[in-house]
């Protein structure tokens, strides 16, 4: 009777603190086209996103972004658009959450210097500019690679204030082959990283998150996550995520062509929320 009391207890203490995820937002990526309800395009090149990428994002339905099967295709292709000699695909999410689980079911690209993202940014830079307002990058992924994986938070202060809480590179087995399910949970104490299930890293955000390097951006702890952050999907080529050191010169156009695999396949985004 005690020992039954205890696990009563409990379990009553984990529900309360973890809840239950009711599914608050999805899609499944159906009929043959993108739900511009659902999805807006970024489009550009550098210097936009600060990483010395190499793509040039379009909305081109039928080279780089599509609907096709059930699934959302993102696809890099070695193709001049302005001054770029890559242009790929970028959508964020019309909806912001605080707060969540997050899934996304998967199939990654594979070849060189092809990175694949699932991430979040911050809806309004309450906290000031890059990443003092926060960055959730659920997966992060580099071509030559194709089964390993990182997970990381972004905060602190503005750059170069800034600091981040990240997980090793971790090696799962080929993502370019099978789709997967990338997870995150994020809630007021912790943020939680999944593949398939498996956690395999988690950083406590129910603290002071400062960097304490110049100004304090932030009031309380928690900060900055505790606002809404948006969705990302995107395939981008080239930049500071391949150091030269290790990975060698960018790749060019004509080593592109011999990619194996220039797509990120997405069979569905789900959104849950705690009851």
């Amino acid at each position: 009777m005690l020992f039954t009391s205890i696990l009563v207890v409990f379990m009553a203490f984990i529900g309360r603190g973890y809840g239950e995820w009711a599914l608050v937002w999805e899609d499944n990526f159906e009929g043959d086209s993108l739900d511009e309800d659902k999805w807006s395009y970024e489009t550009g090149a550098e210097p936009n996103w600060g990483n010395h990428e190499l793509q040039y994002y379009t909305e081109d339905q039928e080279k780089n972004v599509r609907v096709e099967n059930g699934h959302l295709v993102i696809q890099a292709r070695p193709e001049v658009k302005g001054k770029s000699q890559f242009t790929s695909g970028r959508l964020d999410t019309t909806e912001s959450w605080t707060r969540g689980r997050f899934v996304i079911s998967a199939k990654l690209p594979k070849g060189k210097h092809l990175w694949p993202a699932i991430w979040m940014m911050p809806k309004e830079d309450t906290y000031g500019d890059w990443p003092a307002s926060g960055e959730i990058d659920i997966m992060e992924l580099r071509g030559q690679h194709p089964d390993t994986v990182e997970a990381t938070a972004h905060y602190g202060g503005a750059f170069p204030n800034n600091i981040f809480s990240g997980s090793p590179e971790t090696k799962f087995s080929d993502f370019s082959t099978a789709f997967h399910e990338f997870a995150l949970e994020w809630d007021e104490n912790e943020l939680r990283w999944y593949v398939d299930g498996k956690q395999y890293f988690k950083t406590n955000v129910h603290k002071d998150l400062w960097s304490h390097k110049g100004k304090d951006p932030y009031t309380k702890i928690g900060q900055p996550f505790d606002k809404p952050f948006y969705l990302i999907l995107n395939v981008a080529v080239g930049g500071d995520f391949f150091p030269v050191d290790e990975y060698g010169p960018q790749v060019t156009p004509a080593e592109a062509k011999q990619w194996s695999k220039p797509t990120m396949e997405v069979d569905f985004v789900k959104v849950y929320q705690q009851k």
